[in-house]
């Protein structure tokens, strides 16, 4: 049964690594990006991906979520799946800057 479970969640994470750099992509730009807008130096403001990291922080300090923190690792888990999903939409929303990023010196 173990050997199951290990085999089985290891085979789901490796497939969906896409996604675990897409969190990791997003947390990396977001900040030097929220910078660039403050001081005009990126100039179409990614209203979007504001918005996506606001519902995500949001999610995270509101007392009321999906399955409640109490239910100790279920309520940790939808925690991680759901702000992760939204990290993965605010790395989507970073496209046009991750390439204005690799022009600009």
């Amino acid at each position: 049964m173990a050997k199951w479970l290990h085999s089985t969640w290891f085979g789901r994470l490796r497939r969906r690594g896409w996604a675990l750099q897409g969190i990791v992509r997003a947390l990396r730009l977001f900040v030097p990006m929220t910078r660039d807008v403050v001081l005009r130096r990126y100039a179409p403001v990614p209203w979007s991906a504001f918005g996506w990291m606001g519902l995500a922080l949001a999610y995270l300090v509101m007392p009321f979520d999906l399955i409640p923190d109490v239910i100790l690792l279920t309520g940790w888990l939808d925690d991680a799946v759901i702000v992760g999903w939204l990290l993965t939409r605010v790395d989507r929303r970073l496209e046009e800057y991750r390439a204005w990023k690799e022009e600009v010196p």
